[in-house]
């Protein structure tokens, strides 16, 4: 149960990140942003990752096998940049229509399996 509760909470986190990085590369299309300082973008993205940080430490903590969670610090981090990427991806896909996910891409996310694999190899 912990390892569900700790899939999710990353998966929640990285979807705030991922609004929180690249989410207002889309605010040119909004009118109300579109006369914003940078100063203002950044603070409205710090906003945005706020409520990472409300997930990501809560899922690293129920996690991590110090307190009494099923993973390493490694496959933490590891779970973690594979959640990041297929949030990315989905999130580039759904809002940004000029991107195109290759072949390439696909191997490299094979390759992220594979590492995946390895890490929580005994």
């Amino acid at each position: 149960m912990k390892a569900f509760f700790t899939i999710l909470l990353l998966v929640l986190s990285n979807t705030f990140m991922t609004f929180a990085w690249y989410g207002h590369l889309k605010f040119k299309e909004m009118k109300w942003s579109q006369s914003l300082p940078l100063y203002t973008i950044i603070l409205i993205s710090w906003g945005i990752a706020l409520f990472e940080y409300m997930l990501q430490v809560p899922a690293n903590r129920i996690g991590f096998r110090s307190y009494g969670g099923p993973f390493s610090l490694v496959q933490l981090k590891v779970i973690q940049e594979v959640i990041t990427l297929v949030v990315f991806v989905i999130f580039s896909l759904v809002f940004f229509k000029t991107e195109t996910f290759r072949v390439n891409h696909l191997i490299g996310f094979i390759f992220l399996i594979l590492a995946v694999y390895f890490i929580f190899k005994r």
